[in-house]
């Protein structure tokens, strides 16, 4: 393949670290772990954090034992259609596009709301065109574009936590914002379990949502420097982030801020004055506490819309150079951006947040849901292809020693993944069965998205009359 057809590898490992590590801070932790905290109380919602992360970085190590080894855009689509069946990486290919295509919509309409915090008066419309521009921006420059606004965008993720650990850490022992509560809000009343079994179950599913996108590594892969190098490092890091950046964060706030403390219970982006983090930032004496971590979370947000539009744009490409979408996705650019792939896919974007703005947004809520199990499938997709990529590895006789980065616990670590995400995926709406009758309607709004999946992958199997790749005929060539 010629240069002109190949994608740059201009990220450096700095910015690789960044990304990894933005992709799992954001409105989740910063507004959602609020409401987790109210509904479940703090044991419960930091008992499923801690699971939904177990599974997050066995299948971060079963990315990275892929990635480091064969690094393209196309991550675990080409993954799926090499170790597993052309089908499934089609599905997942199309499947993973459309779900962050439709997630930049999701980002403007927040965007919008947050500008609405400081500027009332100027409409909605003007910031969500003025952001989408931005990022459309950002991503038409080069990869080093994309690579350094997301390096920035995350630094300033990590520097609040990090402030927010260490301000907290002070307020816990009475160091900073009056007397020590200790374990007083962790302990009062039913606060470690105040919604049982089933609100923490509930809160299990927001977990998931709040750590979609750390798998955005293994899309950069293809556009690193030195991958062999430079992804394991990534990956090495990302059990003690999770720890850090979630698990702690979460604890802090239970041990700070009262399980029942009315604010917690919306997690919603119209009042960012109910962010935890908020909360604490004015406990200890921050008189722009709600300006700053407003701020804040619209850096999340523009920082979630740049991935969304890197990551689709990259995944439609890939599926146009494997002859998976029409040939006129695989342009590069000079500078190896996928020109015709980003117009696509600003514009699914685009369509996607006008239809917000009519008919009550029914046809945007629908859009949106599709989507939502969108992640979910790509981690299966994640952790089925792991465990056949080494399989097949063995099968042909392949030494261990030559992978660049091995997964630990192997097959324990892929299996645990796929189990959890089959939960999460079945467990979506598990409220609308519960009742004295089943809400089918929201039955339809929250799976609409399963059946969607099913229809691309059976559709594309029965066409093309693909098969089970053989672990004997399995594709291990690296690019």
């Amino acid at each position: 393949m010629s240069n002109q057809q190949q994608l740059k590898r201009g990220l450096k490992a700095r910015h690789l670290t960044m990304i990894a590590i933005g992709g799992s801070i954001g409105t989740g932790l910063f507004l959602a772990s609020g409401g987790s905290i109210h509904s479940a109380g703090p044991g419960g919602a930091l008992v499923a954090y801690i699971a939904i992360s177990i599974m997050v970085y066995f299948l971060m190590t079963s990315l990275g034992e892929m990635a480091a080894f064969m690094p393209v855009s196309g991550s675990f689509s080409t993954y799926a259609t090499r170790f597993v069946d052309p089908s499934l990486g089609f599905a997942l290919g199309w499947n993973y596009w459309y779900n962050w295509a439709i997630t930049i919509a999701v980002e403007l309409s927040a965007a919008a709301l947050i500008m609405k915090y400081w500027l009332p008066d100027v409409p909605s419309m003007i910031w969500s065109a003025l952001f989408l521009l931005l990022m459309f921006g950002l991503n038409l420059l080069s990869v080093k574009g994309y690579g350094e606004s997301e390096y920035w965008f995350s630094l300033i993720k990590v520097v609040t936590v990090i402030l927010f650990i260490i301000f907290g850490i002070l307020m816990i022992f009475g160091i900073m914002g009056g007397e020590s509560v200790g374990f007083q809000n962790f302990t009062k009343g039913d606060a470690p379990f105040s919604g049982g079994f089933m609100a923490m179950l509930g809160v299990f599913m927001i977990a998931g949502f709040s750590f979609q996108g750390t798998e955005l590594v293994g899309i950069a892969a293809g556009e690193s420097e030195d991958p062999a190098r430079n992804i394991p490092r990534a990956i090495r890091q990302i059990f003690w982030r999770i720890l850090l950046f979630y698990i702690l964060a979460i604890f802090i706030i239970g041990l700070l801020v009262p399980y029942d403390n009315p604010n917690l219970i919306s997690g919603d982006l119209t009042d960012i004055a109910i962010s935890p983090f908020t909360i604490v930032f004015e406990k200890a004496g921050f008189a722009f506490a709600a300006s700053v971590m407003n701020a804040v979370i619209l850096t999340s947000v523009l920082s979630a819309g740049n991935s969304g539009m890197y990551a689709s744009t990259r995944m439609l490409w890939n599926l146009a150079k494997e002859g998976k979408a029409p040939k006129i996705f695989a342009k590069l650019t000079r500078h190896g951006v996928p020109i015709n792939a980003l117009i696509l896919t600003a514009l699914i974007g685009a369509f996607a947040f006008l239809s917000s703005l009519f008919g009550d947004g029914v046809v945007y809520v629908w859009l949106l849901n599709a989507s939502g199990m969108s992640g979910f499938i790509a981690w299966l997709g994640i952790a089925i292809s792991h465990y056949r990529f080494r399989k097949a590895f063995l099968v042909q006789g392949r030494d261990l020693r030559e992978l660049p980065y091995k997964a630990k616990w192997f097959p324990f670590g892929p299996i645990f993944a796929f189990i959890i995400c089959l939960i999460v995926i079945i467990g979506q709406n598990y409220g609308a069965f519960l009742g004295d009758t089943i809400d089918w309607y929201d039955v339809a709004v929250s799976y609409i998205g399963l059946p969607l999946f099913l229809i691309v992958w059976l559709g594309y199997k029965w066409s093309r009359k693909t098969k089970v790749v053989a672990l004997e005929q399995v594709d291990l060539r690296q690019e």
